[in-house]
């Protein structure tokens, strides 16, 4: 069931993944904190109206994840060009979710399954994104930008820390299944 209220809520933020990019870009910091606050008013919102409608579904939530993913690689790509972030988040943020979807089996229709630290950083990653937008929208000087990149690189570490831990799951699981079948 593709067409349903919250889907078209994510669809509204899939689109407004690129605008707010090249409004970061482009430092029309206004308009970035309209369309960041924008997305995440529809992230918050069709979750619970998928729920409320019974209208959840696997593919609803890959939806969703996968959507949060592409909006906010793509405002950090912005932010990487202003400088303020590392130009290696956008792209492992991207490469962590492409792990979770295939890790999950989402592609098969199975609910994605988060660890405690890719949750974290899925946070994290709209945090300093949306922390970054307003900070510029509202021309403050405070944090600078050695904290903000500091931030960022942390968010590297944490994300590569993510990805290590779930392949090292990943593999001591299909050693599991293979001991198990030559029993």
């Amino acid at each position: 069931m593709w067409l349903t209220w919250a889907n078209l809520l994510t669809l509204c933020r899939f689109c407004l993944a690129v605008p707010c990019a090249l409004a970061v870009a482009e430092a029309d910091w206004a308009l970035a904190a309209a369309l960041f606050a924008l997305a995440v008013a529809t992230d918050l919102l069709d979750g619970p109206l998928a729920r409320r409608l019974a209208q959840a579904t696997p593919l609803g939530g890959l939806l969703d994840h996968a959507t949060d993913a592409w909006f906010v690689s793509a405002t950090l790509a912005g932010l990487a060009c202003t400088g303020a972030t590392p130009w290696l988040l956008p792209l492992l943020v991207v490469a962590a979710f492409l792990q979770y979807m295939l890790d999950s089996k989402a592609l098969l229709g199975r609910p994605l399954r988060a660890s405690w630290l890719g949750r974290w950083n899925g946070i994290a990653y709209f945090m300093l994104a949306g922390a970054l937008v307003l900070h510029h929208a509202l021309a403050l000087s405070w944090p600078g930008p050695a904290i903000w990149s500091g931030l960022g690189w942390l968010l590297v570490a944490s994300t590569l820390a993510s990805m290590a831990n779930r392949a090292i799951a990943w593999r001591r699981a299909k050693q599991f299944a293979v001991g198990f079948r030559q029993e």
